[in-house]
């Protein structure tokens, strides 16, 4: 299967960069799956969002995001996000706090969502 070049990046890091044969990512025109040789795209990330990507070696990776844009190649994708977690970095524990806790922000609830999300999807 063809393989194109996938960055994964956060306003703080950069999570992931490699080579991958598959993308899916929650956009807020529905979910995307993105292949090599794929049409160009730029898509809006959701809310609470994740993002997939199957390795080049078939390993699948999934990560929480928040916010921010997919740009796509014809070769690659770059996964631009305002906050990403892998969902093995996930602490369910304290996502599920935040979501019981009445004096969240929005935001946190939001990003407590997408953390729980990217876990039951990995």
């Amino acid at each position: 299967m063809a393989e194109m070049t996938v960055e994964l990046v956060a306003v703080e890091r950069r999570l992931w960069s490699g080579q991958a044969t598959l993308v899916s990512a929650q956009t807020t025109e529905g979910e995307i799956g993105i292949m090599y040789g794929h049409e160009p795209v730029l898509g809006q990330l959701v809310e609470a969002g994740t993002v997939a990507i199957t390795t080049a070696d078939g390993e699948r990776l999934v990560a929480a995001v928040h916010g921010g844009f997919l740009s796509v190649t014809g070769k690659t994708v770059t996964i631009l996000a305002e906050s990403a977690d892998f969902s093995g970095d996930v602490d369910v524990d304290a996502a599920k706090a935040v979501l019981a806790d009445t004096a969240a922000s929005d935001e946190a609830i939001a990003v407590a969502k997408g953390q729980l999300r990217a876990v039951e999807r990995a």
